[in-house]
Protein backbone atom coordinates (compact mmCIF):
# COMPACT_ATOMS: atom_id res chain seq x y z
CA UNK A 1 0.00 0.00 0.00
CA UNK A 2 1.32 3.49 -0.81
CA UNK A 3 1.43 6.13 1.71
CA UNK A 4 0.54 9.62 1.73
CA UNK A 5 3.62 12.12 2.02
CA UNK A 6 2.26 14.97 4.23
CA UNK A 7 3.02 18.62 3.46
CA UNK A 8 4.18 21.53 5.91
CA UNK A 9 1.54 23.87 7.15
CA UNK A 10 1.49 27.34 5.14
CA UNK A 11 -0.77 30.04 4.26
CA UNK A 12 -1.26 28.29 0.94
CA UNK A 13 -4.47 25.80 0.22
CA UNK A 14 -3.43 22.58 0.03
CA UNK A 15 -1.88 21.88 -3.81
CA UNK A 16 -4.26 19.95 -6.37
CA UNK A 17 -3.96 18.51 -9.28
CA UNK A 18 -6.78 19.10 -12.23
CA UNK A 19 -9.99 17.23 -12.03
CA UNK A 20 -9.63 13.59 -13.00
CA UNK A 21 -6.08 13.96 -13.46
CA UNK A 22 -3.22 11.76 -11.82
CA UNK A 23 0.62 13.01 -11.85
CA UNK A 24 3.50 11.10 -11.77
CA UNK A 25 6.59 12.74 -11.20
CA UNK A 26 10.15 10.69 -11.58
CA UNK A 27 13.21 12.13 -10.31
CA UNK A 28 16.99 11.65 -12.23
CA UNK A 29 17.86 8.19 -13.47
CA UNK A 30 21.02 8.79 -14.38
CA UNK A 31 21.85 5.60 -16.61
CA UNK A 32 20.15 3.15 -13.64
CA UNK A 33 18.14 1.21 -16.25
CA UNK A 34 17.68 -1.63 -13.53
CA UNK A 35 15.87 0.46 -11.37
CA UNK A 36 13.82 2.76 -13.85
CA UNK A 37 12.51 -0.53 -15.50
CA UNK A 38 10.72 -1.53 -11.87
CA UNK A 39 9.55 1.78 -10.97
CA UNK A 40 8.21 2.24 -14.92
CA UNK A 41 6.70 -1.05 -14.45
CA UNK A 42 5.44 -0.09 -10.95
CA UNK A 43 4.15 3.20 -12.38
CA UNK A 44 2.70 1.93 -15.23
CA UNK A 45 0.30 -0.65 -13.70
CA UNK A 46 -0.71 2.09 -11.34
CA UNK A 47 -1.77 4.47 -14.07
CA UNK A 48 -3.74 1.65 -16.53
CA UNK A 49 -5.65 0.93 -13.47
CA UNK A 50 -6.65 4.75 -12.82
CA UNK A 51 -9.95 6.23 -12.64
CA UNK A 52 -8.45 9.55 -13.92
CA UNK A 53 -9.22 10.03 -17.50
CA UNK A 54 -5.67 12.30 -17.75
CA UNK A 55 -3.19 9.67 -16.59
CA UNK A 56 0.66 11.82 -16.70
CA UNK A 57 4.27 10.81 -15.78
CA UNK A 58 7.08 13.68 -16.02
CA UNK A 59 10.07 12.53 -16.00
CA UNK A 60 12.39 15.47 -14.13
CA UNK A 61 15.49 14.97 -16.51
CA UNK A 62 19.05 13.70 -16.29
CA UNK A 63 18.41 10.29 -17.69
CA UNK A 64 22.00 9.76 -19.09
CA UNK A 65 25.50 9.89 -17.16
CA UNK A 66 27.02 7.94 -14.13
CA UNK A 67 25.14 4.86 -14.27
CA UNK A 68 26.13 2.41 -16.87
CA UNK A 69 23.19 2.51 -19.13
CA UNK A 70 22.16 5.59 -20.21
CA UNK A 71 21.36 3.94 -23.83
CA UNK A 72 18.69 1.51 -22.02
CA UNK A 73 17.31 4.40 -19.92
CA UNK A 74 16.69 6.10 -23.21
CA UNK A 75 14.98 3.18 -24.58
CA UNK A 76 12.82 2.52 -21.35
CA UNK A 77 11.81 6.20 -22.06
CA UNK A 78 10.92 5.68 -25.90
CA UNK A 79 9.20 2.94 -25.05
CA UNK A 80 6.88 4.75 -22.41
CA UNK A 81 6.46 7.81 -24.25
CA UNK A 82 4.90 5.66 -27.15
CA UNK A 83 2.21 4.40 -25.09
CA UNK A 84 -1.19 5.81 -26.08
CA UNK A 85 -2.79 5.61 -22.57
CA UNK A 86 -0.44 8.04 -21.28
CA UNK A 87 0.88 11.36 -21.51
CA UNK A 88 4.50 11.71 -21.29
CA UNK A 89 6.58 14.30 -20.23
CA UNK A 90 10.47 14.55 -20.63
CA UNK A 91 12.05 17.20 -19.09
CA UNK A 92 15.95 18.25 -20.26
CA UNK A 93 18.19 18.00 -17.36
CA UNK A 94 22.39 19.28 -17.63
CA UNK A 95 23.11 16.26 -18.08
CA UNK A 96 20.87 15.69 -21.25
CA UNK A 97 22.10 19.48 -22.38
CA UNK A 98 25.92 18.67 -22.50
CA UNK A 99 25.56 15.23 -24.15
CA UNK A 100 24.02 17.02 -27.02
CA UNK A 101 26.28 20.34 -26.56
CA UNK A 102 28.83 17.44 -27.18
CA UNK A 103 27.68 16.39 -30.51
CA UNK A 104 28.25 19.87 -31.60
CA UNK A 105 31.18 21.20 -29.92
CA UNK A 106 33.25 17.90 -29.03
CA UNK A 107 35.57 20.22 -26.99
CA UNK A 108 33.57 20.00 -23.67
CA UNK A 109 33.97 16.26 -24.08
CA UNK A 110 36.50 16.10 -21.53
CA UNK A 111 34.59 18.61 -18.93
CA UNK A 112 31.30 16.69 -19.78
CA UNK A 113 33.17 13.62 -19.08
CA UNK A 114 34.41 14.84 -15.13
CA UNK A 115 30.88 14.34 -13.95
CA UNK A 116 29.55 11.49 -15.98
CA UNK A 117 29.89 11.60 -19.88
CA UNK A 118 32.34 8.89 -20.00
CA UNK A 119 29.98 6.29 -18.67
CA UNK A 120 27.09 8.02 -21.36
CA UNK A 121 29.76 7.31 -24.06
CA UNK A 122 30.50 3.36 -23.13
CA UNK A 123 27.16 2.38 -23.34
CA UNK A 124 26.98 3.35 -26.72
CA UNK A 125 29.79 1.82 -27.75
CA UNK A 126 32.54 4.55 -28.18
CA UNK A 127 35.65 4.38 -26.18
CA UNK A 128 36.45 7.93 -24.39
CA UNK A 129 39.65 9.71 -25.69
CA UNK A 130 41.98 8.86 -22.81
CA UNK A 131 43.88 12.41 -23.14
CA UNK A 132 41.94 15.51 -22.81
CA UNK A 133 44.05 17.49 -24.89
CA UNK A 134 43.66 15.24 -28.10
CA UNK A 135 41.38 17.30 -30.20
CA UNK A 136 41.02 15.54 -32.85
CA UNK A 137 40.32 12.25 -30.61
CA UNK A 138 37.22 13.58 -29.17
CA UNK A 139 36.07 14.95 -32.33
CA UNK A 140 36.27 11.38 -33.60
CA UNK A 141 34.31 10.29 -30.10
CA UNK A 142 31.68 12.69 -31.15
CA UNK A 143 30.85 11.94 -34.51
CA UNK A 144 31.20 7.79 -33.16
CA UNK A 145 28.29 9.11 -30.48
CA UNK A 146 26.03 11.15 -33.31
CA UNK A 147 26.24 7.55 -35.34
CA UNK A 148 25.74 5.50 -32.41
CA UNK A 149 22.68 6.93 -30.89
CA UNK A 150 19.50 5.67 -32.68
CA UNK A 151 16.95 7.85 -34.42
CA UNK A 152 14.29 7.60 -31.93
CA UNK A 153 17.11 9.07 -29.10
CA UNK A 154 17.82 11.65 -31.05
CA UNK A 155 14.37 12.71 -31.61
CA UNK A 156 13.81 12.42 -27.93
CA UNK A 157 16.70 14.24 -27.13
CA UNK A 158 15.30 17.44 -29.45
CA UNK A 159 11.82 17.10 -28.30
CA UNK A 160 12.83 17.69 -24.32
CA UNK A 161 11.02 20.14 -22.81
CA UNK A 162 12.20 23.12 -19.87
CA UNK A 163 9.19 22.32 -17.93
CA UNK A 164 5.48 21.71 -17.35
CA UNK A 165 2.35 23.26 -15.37
CA UNK A 166 -0.27 20.77 -14.02
CA UNK A 167 -2.56 22.25 -11.52
CA UNK A 168 -1.25 24.10 -9.08
CA UNK A 169 2.36 22.10 -9.79
CA UNK A 170 5.48 23.15 -11.96
CA UNK A 171 8.17 20.88 -13.18
CA UNK A 172 11.40 21.70 -14.00
CA UNK A 173 14.82 19.79 -13.47
CA UNK A 174 16.27 22.39 -11.24
CA UNK A 175 14.46 24.71 -9.79
CA UNK A 176 13.12 28.27 -10.43
CA UNK A 177 14.85 31.41 -9.99
CA UNK A 178 13.21 33.45 -7.20
CA UNK A 179 11.81 37.08 -8.02
CA UNK A 180 10.81 35.61 -11.70
CA UNK A 181 7.21 34.33 -12.62
CA UNK A 182 7.66 30.42 -13.67
CA UNK A 183 6.48 31.71 -16.77
CA UNK A 184 9.51 33.60 -17.13
CA UNK A 185 11.73 31.53 -16.29
CA UNK A 186 14.81 31.20 -18.57
CA UNK A 187 15.95 27.36 -19.90
CA UNK A 188 19.70 28.15 -18.24
CA UNK A 189 17.64 28.21 -14.24
CA UNK A 190 15.42 25.24 -15.29
CA UNK A 191 18.59 23.77 -15.61
CA UNK A 192 21.11 24.57 -13.61
CA UNK A 193 19.96 26.35 -10.34
CA UNK A 194 20.90 25.16 -7.21
CA UNK A 195 21.23 27.18 -4.36
CA UNK A 196 19.14 30.50 -4.99
CA UNK A 197 16.00 28.26 -5.39
CA UNK A 198 16.92 25.87 -2.50
CA UNK A 199 17.77 28.59 0.25
CA UNK A 200 14.61 30.89 -0.98
CA UNK A 201 11.86 30.81 1.66
CA UNK A 202 9.07 32.28 -0.22
CA UNK A 203 6.45 30.60 -2.28
CA UNK A 204 5.87 30.69 -6.19
CA UNK A 205 2.85 31.11 -8.00
CA UNK A 206 2.74 27.02 -7.78
CA UNK A 207 4.76 24.20 -5.69
CA UNK A 208 7.93 23.41 -7.78
CA UNK A 209 8.62 19.69 -8.46
CA UNK A 210 12.47 19.17 -9.12
CA UNK A 211 15.33 17.00 -9.34
CA UNK A 212 19.04 17.95 -9.92
CA UNK A 213 20.25 18.46 -6.44
CA UNK A 214 20.58 14.82 -5.03
CA UNK A 215 19.28 14.39 -1.70
CA UNK A 216 19.54 11.22 1.28
CA UNK A 217 15.61 12.37 1.21
CA UNK A 218 12.75 13.27 -0.72
CA UNK A 219 11.78 16.65 -0.03
CA UNK A 220 8.00 17.75 0.52
CA UNK A 221 6.34 20.95 1.74
CA UNK A 222 4.25 23.87 0.27
CA UNK A 223 6.88 25.17 -1.54
CA UNK A 224 8.75 22.57 -3.53
CA UNK A 225 9.24 18.51 -4.27
CA UNK A 226 12.47 17.36 -4.57
CA UNK A 227 13.04 13.78 -6.04
CA UNK A 228 16.27 13.26 -7.02
CA UNK A 229 17.53 10.70 -4.34
CA UNK A 230 21.21 10.24 -6.38
CA UNK A 231 20.19 6.54 -7.87
CA UNK A 232 23.29 5.98 -9.20
CA UNK A 233 24.85 5.96 -6.09
CA UNK A 234 22.47 5.02 -2.98
CA UNK A 235 20.68 2.97 -5.49
CA UNK A 236 17.48 4.75 -4.72
CA UNK A 237 14.95 5.82 -7.28
CA UNK A 238 12.15 8.07 -6.77
CA UNK A 239 8.85 8.85 -8.17
CA UNK A 240 5.68 11.11 -6.47
CA UNK A 241 2.33 10.53 -7.47
CA UNK A 242 -0.33 13.63 -7.34
CA UNK A 243 -3.52 13.00 -7.61
CA UNK A 244 -6.39 16.47 -6.29
CA UNK A 245 -4.68 17.28 -2.58
CA UNK A 246 -2.87 13.61 -1.95
CA UNK A 247 1.23 12.44 -2.74
CA UNK A 248 2.20 9.16 -2.78
CA UNK A 249 6.40 8.25 -2.54
CA UNK A 250 7.15 5.41 -4.63
CA UNK A 251 10.99 4.09 -4.69
CA UNK A 252 12.45 1.00 -6.93
CA UNK A 253 15.87 0.28 -4.30
CA UNK A 254 18.43 -1.99 -4.07
CA UNK A 255 20.98 -3.38 -7.04
CA UNK A 256 20.08 -5.22 -10.63
CA UNK A 257 18.38 -8.77 -9.73
CA UNK A 258 17.64 -7.41 -5.84
CA UNK A 259 15.38 -4.55 -6.69
CA UNK A 260 12.59 -4.12 -4.32
CA UNK A 261 9.55 -1.54 -4.60
CA UNK A 262 9.38 0.42 -1.15
CA UNK A 263 6.88 3.25 0.33
CA UNK A 264 7.82 5.13 3.52
CA UNK A 265 5.88 8.06 5.10
CA UNK A 266 7.30 11.80 4.90
CA UNK A 267 6.68 12.99 7.99
CA UNK A 268 5.46 16.90 8.14
CA UNK A 269 6.77 17.19 4.80
CA UNK A 270 10.57 16.81 5.45
CA UNK A 271 11.44 13.57 4.76
CA UNK A 272 11.17 10.00 3.20
CA UNK A 273 13.23 6.98 3.30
Amino acid sequence: MLLRLFAKRSARPASRTPPDCVVWAVGDIHGRSDLADRLIQAIRTDLHAAVASRRVVVFLGDYVDRGLDSRGVLDQLVNLAADPALEVHLLRGNHEDRMEAFLDDPQIGPSWCDYGGREALVSYGVDPPPMRGDAQAWAEASRALGQALPAPHLALLAGLETSVSIGDYFFAHAGARPGVALEAQSPDDLMWIRQPFLNHTGLFEQVVVHGHTPTETVYSDARRIGVDTGAYATNVLSAVRLERETRILLQATGRAGRIAITTSALAHGSKSR
